[in-house]
């Protein structure tokens, strides 16, 4: 497939561009063309296009690419509008859309990998104790960091987490303890 686009060549910091035609699969930067159709030059906004043979390519089948098609309009080449080259902002409203939506696929994987941490805090708490420790103060710190990101509604849903794991793990430091003074004894 044809296509009509830049190919810098211009020094480092002044940027050049020659417009030619060349197939897609060819490094933008380099490579073969088959036709240079003229030049632009970005710092003294000078440019020159062969309006011709942009025309004759155009009617062959060449694409011209997004920022050199917005240049041939703007030289009344092409009687079309322009493209938005850069993208826009979002607006918040869409944002918070995107953050709903995310959040639902989130929690049915939440609950999968702890349903799967149960079973290995297990064969960890039998094989080494003082990790495990340093594992809880580090798993206290994690939640209170996304606490702040998420909306009300699930914060309030992890501090309950939150605070069932603090009790389980509370219940299983006294059991310890216990099991430890029976040895003692």
């Amino acid at each position: 497939m044809l296509v009509i686009r830049f190919l810098r060549i211009g020094k480092k910091n002044q940027p050049f561009f020659r417009i030619v035609v060349t197939e897609k699969k060819n490094p933008p930067r380099g490579g073969r063309f088959l036709e240079i159709l003229g030049f632009y030059n970005p710092l003294t906004k000078e440019k020159k296009v062969n309006a011709e043979r942009v025309k004759y390519w155009l009617s062959v089948g060449a694409k011209p690419s997004d920022s050199l098609h917005n240049l041939l309009v703007k030289e009344k080449i092409i009687s079309e509008k322009l493209i938005d080259v850069h993208k826009k902002p979002k607006k918040k409203e869409e944002k918070k859309e995107e953050v709903k939506k995310k959040e639902v696929k989130e929690e049915p994987k939440e609950e999968k990998k702890e349903v799967k941490e149960e079973p290995k805090e297990e064969k960890k708490e039998v094989k080494e104790e003082p990790k495990e420790e340093k594992k809880e103060e580090e798993e206290t710190k994690e939640p209170k960091a996304e606490l702040k990101k998420e909306p009300a509604e699930e914060s309030e849903k992890k501090e309950e987490k939150e605070s069932e794991k603090k009790e389980e793990k509370e219940k299983e430091e006294k059991e310890k303890k216990e099991e430890k003074e029976a040895k003692k004894d």
